[in-house]
């Protein structure tokens, strides 16, 4: 008898262990937030079968172009109209999520993380054509609203006041390049980890039309009036940073570190630059590009900063693959195969693609900026076929259908790398880093 219930309480302890040790479950200490891939395998989303993520990463950077048309179009204080029309909202995003609470008592609410946007939005109870959990202010003890008349609505994008008196400050925006939504700008408690943001201000979506509007919402990352940064003040000190797990993870869990404390402290930064007319947006001094010992000779213009016309290279956390400017992208792109085996064919959004077993000749890729050159792994340059056949330069050309003029530095060469925002000081640090 005593051998049979030491047994039992030996495999209730391996249970309980296992329990609290799934990598699915947030950090213990509620010091990080856990960064999951929207199609994780901890995502609430559905997400793909294992085999078929390749193809599901081919087809997200296939709606690239969407979002970099969406990130061109980005000015200060738009407040032109965007028409909503109702319908059934589907996945179409390749993203990374954070959950937090809202409201008081808490609902969890598994928001997209965006570092190209300010204001927070998540679906509310009535939402026409929502499709996943929606926030529900009547539950919520500590749910305002906000008056059209206060300073915080003029700071949104696509703010609708009445003509007469005043009301609730109503807006609409677009997003993605392909979607739409209204929302009312309302403020509650928000919950990351331990920290608890009183009356935070968010949108509180009405309508959305489109498939990339975030299913349950989006926390705004920028510099702008409404991100976080701004709202939170001293809590943050103007400084988060985040690490990408890797799609190849099959977890795919990073983490998110908001605040000072427990950056790392050897990390090597270059300035930020603002644009005060696209004052959302983490723009860099990209300064070059190396194809293994050779630098990639290109007109300087197509790299330059340029507050009036937007030109100049961003980070961006929601974009998939990195895209240049065409001629930027062309010169690096004909560097890369002249030192590559061919032939070369292309794969979705892929142009170059070869055998994988001249992957070895395969040349390091760096970007150059003041004071740090980042060297590209291998896993963050390129990307291999789903039969393992083929392997691609992980980049493409900005859409040529657009006012082509930024470089974005996308998420999937951001992977497995502590990337620290310090806004208080205007830099960004790079570090290598194994997120998973």
């Amino acid at each position: 008898m005593d051998l049979t219930i030491s047994s039992l309480l030996f495999f209730a302890l391996l249970i309980s262990s296992a329990i609290a040790t799934s990598p699915c479950d947030p950090p213990s200490d509620n010091s990080d937030l856990s960064v999951i891939h929207i199609y994780g395998k901890c995502s609430p989303f559905n997400p793909p079968k294992p085999e078929s993520w390749v193809n599901t990463v081919l087809d997200m950077a296939l709606k690239d172009p969407e979002r970099v048309e969406y990130l061109s179009t980005l000015v200060a204080q738009k407040t032109t109209s965007v028409p909503i029309a109702p319908g059934q909202q589907t996945l179409n995003i390749g993203n990374y999520v954070v959950r937090v609470k809202i409201g008081t008592p808490g609902q969890l609410m598994v928001m997209v993380l965006d570092t190209s946007n300010d204001a927070a939005w998540v679906p509310c109870s009535g939402c026409v054509g929502c499709s996943a959990a929606t926030f529900s202010p009547n539950t919520s003890s500590t749910y305002g609203s906000l008056d059209c008349s206060m300073p915080r609505c003029t700071q949104v994008r696509g703010f609708q006041c009445p003509t007469i008196g005043s009301g609730g400050c109503f807006f609409n925006q677009s997003y993605g390049g392909d979607s739409s939504f209204s929302a009312t700008l309302v403020k509650d408690s928000l919950t990351l980890g331990k920290d608890v943001v009183p009356d935070y201000a968010f949108g509180c979506i009405g309508a959305v039309s489109g498939g990339s509007i975030p299913p349950q919402g989006l926390l705004g990352l920028g510099r702008g009036p409404l991100s976080l940064l701004s709202q939170t003040g001293s809590l943050y000190s103007g400084i988060f940073s985040y690490c990408l797990p890797s799609f190849k993870s099959y977890y795919f869990s990073g983490s998110l570190k908001l605040g000072p404390v427990g950056q790392p402290k050897s990390i090597r930064t270059t300035p930020l630059l603002r644009n005060p007319h696209r004052p959302s947006l983490y723009y860099v001094n990209l300064t070059g590009i190396s194809v293994g010992r050779v630098l990639t000779p290109v007109d300087p213009k197509l790299l330059t900063f340029d507050p009036n016309t937007g030109a100049g290279t961003i980070m961006d956390s929601g974009t998939v693959i990195t895209r240049f400017v065409e001629p930027l992208y062309n010169a690096t792109r004909d560097e890369f195969r002249k030192q590559v085996q061919g032939p070369f064919s292309s794969l979705g959004a892929f142009d170059t693609c070869f055998t994988a077993s001249s992957e070895t000749t395969a040349p390091v890729i760096t970007f150059h900026f003041p004071g740090l050159d980042w060297k590209l792994p291998l896993e963050n340059s390129l990307i291999h076929s789903s039969s393992g056949s083929l392997a691609c330069l992980a980049m493409a050309a900005a859409p040529s259908n657009v006012n082509s003029v930024l470089n974005v530095v996308a998420n999937l060469q951001q992977q497995n790398t502590r990337i620290m925002y310090d806004v208080t000081n205007s830099q960004i640090g790079i570090a290598r880093e194994l997120c998973n």
